[in-house]
């Protein structure tokens, strides 16, 4: 067990339990947006099933719409401003381009409420003829429609009444007259329109891939542990079999090779010593020479 107190167990287990950490807390996140998605679809089917009500108990001129109020189905009579119409660019649906068209209904209690009335294909290209945009009913409607929130950030700037999301806090200072907070998705209006748009769709009641995702992580987090424990057991294993894990070689067998191996480091000569041979009359060709004396 010293072997996992040396210095590079001791970062690889801080390292580790940083991992474990953090996948945790992932994990954790994924499942507090699960548990909050459903809280929200709850309260989504609560409002789509309420009966409808005036636009003025729900909504107030200025001020923003209250998250539990968004999909509640609210009834307003008035008048469409159809000069006023705001074009809600980007909008695509099944692949096709298109714009949403936003139009103040002014209403018979005075402020405005903005109704999104539908969508529209068209090309990529920005609308510069106005007059082809099709026109709301005219004269007194009666309308019901979905509470929305407003959107935030840049892509709700209004510019040559054209913008990327609807905001009232940006499309009622270009306005005349008081608007109601936030908007509304028509549902039904009355009289309908000679031109129709398609109306938006409802609300999405699905509960996302938060609960795997944070399975996921959390699956993360146990590998990060299993796999510290299998190396740390497998280095133990290998110190007890006198192995050196980071080479993978026995010590104690590496040095008798070692030892084999310098003892085998000088070859046998393989030279033979022959005697010198001289020819001399009346005896062999091969005959011994004889040693000549230097005395």
């Amino acid at each position: 067990m010293r072997v996992l107190l040396s210095r590079r167990w001791v970062v690889f287990a801080l390292v580790v339990a940083l991992a474990v950490w953090v996948a945790y807390l992932l994990g954790q996140w994924q499942f507090d947006r699960q548990t909050q998605r459903e809280s929200r679809n709850e309260i989504t089917r609560i409002n789509l099933a309420a009966d409808p009500v005036p636009v003025g108990e729900v909504l107030a001129p200025g001020q923003p719409v209250d998250p539990e109020d968004e999909w509640r189905v609210v009834e307003a009579r008035g008048t469409y401003a159809a000069d006023d119409t705001i074009v809600i660019r980007y909008r695509t649906r099944n692949g096709a381009a298109g714009v949403d068209l936003v139009t103040p209904l002014v209403t018979t209690e005075g402020p405005a409420l903005l109704v999104d009335r539908g969508w529209l294909e068209t090309d990529s290209r920005p609308i510069e003829d106005r007059s082809i945009l099709p026109q709301p009913p005219a004269g007194e409607v009666t309308v019901r429609a979905w509470v929305r929130v407003d959107a935030t950030g840049r892509s709700a700037e209004v510019e040559d009444a054209s913008a990327r999301a609807i905001s009232s806090e940006e499309i009622a200072p270009t306005l005349d007259y008081p608007v109601y907070g936030g908007f509304a998705d028509l549902v039904e209006e009355s009289p309908a329109a000679a031109d129709p748009l398609e109306l938006a769709p409802g609300p999405d009641l699905g509960e996302g891939p938060h609960f795997f995702y944070g399975l996921q992580w959390w699956f993360f987090a146990a590998m990060a542990i299993f796999g510290f424990g299998y190396l740390a057991f497998d280095e133990i294993r290998a110190r007890r079999r006198g192995e050196d894990p980071r080479r993978g070689q026995r010590s104690q067998k590496r040095g008798q090779n070692t030892g084999a191996q310098r003892a085998r480091s000088i070859p046998p000569s393989t030279g033979s010593i022959a005697p010198d041979t001289n020819d001399a009359a009346g005896e062999s060709t091969k005959a011994a020479t004889r040693p000549n004396s230097s005395g």
